[in-house]
């Protein structure tokens, strides 16, 4: 049979078809969207304007927060349509870009967490090489690197997928385009792809996740050894929202992409990729804004001034206006 594609749309898959329950999904995706956007961009601004977060650890949550707005945009949108509307219809090429967009993002933030923790490992373990290390063009030098290699990446398993033929239904269950859910539409020989994406997710997650363990052993040894209560626990407290972070991700991801497509049942797919697409960018700003003392006091700072700046312009357009009524 020929490798082409027989469908010219897809349909993706709500969580229920009953009407307040999809209003539900709605607004509840709704609030984790915009809570989502509002807390990653104000952690971006906070980071851009305070001077004394311009480190290489806050380079990298301000670059992740920007791909988290734009990994749970690829989502959440069109699942919100689907949701309200039940406007289902995705075209091929829409759902193809999707699916690069996702794996995109995915890929670019595993990389991320795991550079994150070589900068947490060098403050930590080699706090006099750290600037030597951790310089800004090495910095923007990884940051590009898990970028790109992410394009490659995410090209690749894009391309794999839609060389195959799509003949059996046209109904993606789930609320986004992912490749498991469009392998079992397909007519042609999966294996290879089967293979392919178990390889790939165990190199690219399996050595992501060796490296970060490793780090992080090293990271718990060294500070174990500090003298006081109060350093072993900024350090801790640098740390353990990295490592959740990544456990969440990382497991609920390797939950969908690591085992057989046949073995996939629909609600399970559906639940779990809510895990590793939405949580994951949404929980980002508020444990890093909730654990962290120096963004907790630049959100501050950066509040009082647009405030104080709020009543200087509010106090000068009252005094214009009874001037002008003078």
């Amino acid at each position: 049979m020929a490798n082409t594609t027989t469908v010219s749309q897809f349909l993706l898959t709500g969580f229920s078809e009953v009407w307040e329950i999809r209003v539900l999904h709605t607004m509840l995706f709704s609030l984790m969207y915009l809570a989502t956007l509002t807390g990653n961009l104000l952690i971006v601004i906070v980071i851009i304007v305070d001077q004394r977060l311009h480190t290489p650890m806050y380079f990298f949550i301000l670059n992740l927060s920007v791909l988290d707005m734009c990994y749970i945009s690829v989502t959440v949108p069109k699942a919100c349509v689907i949701f309200l509307l039940n406007n289902r219809v995705i075209s091929v090429v829409g759902c193809a870009a999707q699916i690069f967009l996702v794996f995109l993002c995915a890929y670019t933030e595993l990389l991320l967490l795991a550079i994150m923790a070589r900068d947490r490992y060098v403050a930590i373990c080699q706090p006099l090489h750290y600037h030597v290390i951790m310089t800004p063009r090495v910095c923007v030098q990884m940051t590009l690197g898990s970028v790109l290699s992410g394009l490659v990446y995410s090209g690749v398993h894009t391309g794999n997928t839609f060389r195959l033929s799509f003949c059996r239904s046209n109904v993606v269950h789930q609320f986004f385009c992912d490749i498991p859910s469009l392998l079992k539409l397909s007519c042609s020989d999966i294996l290879a792809n089967e293979i392919v994406i178990f390889a790939s997710t165990m190199i690219v997650g399996g050595g992501s996740f060796s490296f970060i363990i490793r780090s992080y052993i090293h990271i718990f040894s060294t500070v174990l050894k500090f003298p006081t209560s109060g350093e072993r626990r900024k350090a801790f407290s640098t740390c353990i929202p990295h490592i959740l972070i990544f456990i969440v991700f990382l497991g609920s991801a390797a939950a969908v992409y690591l085992k057989p497509t046949s073995n996939s049942p629909q609600i399970q797919d559906l639940i779990i990729s809510v895990f590793y697409c939405i949580v994951p960018p949404f929980l980002n700003p508020i444990i890093y804004t909730l654990r962290n003392k120096q963004i907790k006091e630049a959100i501050r700072q950066v509040m009082r001034r647009k405030l104080t700046s709020f009543r200087k312009t509010l106090i000068i357009s009252i005094h214009s206006y009874l001037d002008c009524r003078s």
